[in-house]
């Protein structure tokens, strides 16, 4: 059978009895070009009920644009350090800035990489000059970006001068006790907590 369908194939192209050798094989139709047609009806109809194909802008499309990243390092970095409740720095041009990060104490200078980090419970100190303003965070963000801006937000924060020593112990004893009497999963994570802060507060005193 397959070889008759070649005999076939052979005679279909010209190689038949009957037929020269300089007569031409036949066109495929995939060779014939096929005429351009266009229904301009349906484009009408279609350009009439087609979806809005533009994106939808996001939030970054209505905020107002950072300044440009300079091509050369700046001498001061500009800090934003916010609370839910209040603005704690706004705009300010520091000399650098130590983070809690999770990672560890992280330094930020001028022309820092944009970084983004998460805080944890920790000492936040902010130089400038001479001078070195120190908070203690319960934890946050840190942004960090490329044109040395640095936006820090923390769920609570407050200067270490403010905060008393004895209390610090009290609260760490208080806590280090329900934790070693701790009964439930629940409970045994709050007092972890507790400790953690608590060990961390007395750390930055």
């Amino acid at each position: 059978m397959y070889r008759q369908a070649s005999c076939l194939l052979i005679r279909s192209l010209g190689g038949g009895r009957g037929r020269t050798a300089t007569a031409a094989p036949r066109a495929f139709s995939t060779d014939v070009p096929a005429a351009p047609a266009e229904d301009a009806a349906f484009v009408d109809a279609w350009k009439k009920v087609a979806p809005n194909m533009e994106p939808p802008k996001s939030p970054f499309a209505f905020m107002k644009p950072r300044p440009p990243t300079s091509s050369s390092i700046p001498s001061k970095l500009t800090v934003n350090f916010v609370l839910p409740c209040q603005s704690e720095i706004s705009n300010k041009e520091v000399d650098m800035v130590i983070i809690p990060a999770t990672t560890g104490q992280m330094g930020v200078l001028p022309g820092h990489v944009a970084t983004i980090a998460e805080l944890k419970p920790g000492l936040l100190t902010v130089h400038e000059g001479s001078e070195a303003t120190k908070y203690f965070v319960s934890g946050g963000f840190a942004f960090i970006h490329a044109n040395s801006f640095a936006d820090i937000v923390a769920v609570e924060a407050v200067p270490v001068d403010h905060i008393d020593p004895s209390l610090v112990q009290k609260g760490l004893s208080d806590f280090t006790q329900k934790l070693s009497s701790a009964s439930t999963d629940l409970e045994r994570a709050e007092a972890q907590v507790g400790v953690d802060v608590h060990s961390a507060l007395n750390a930055a005193l």
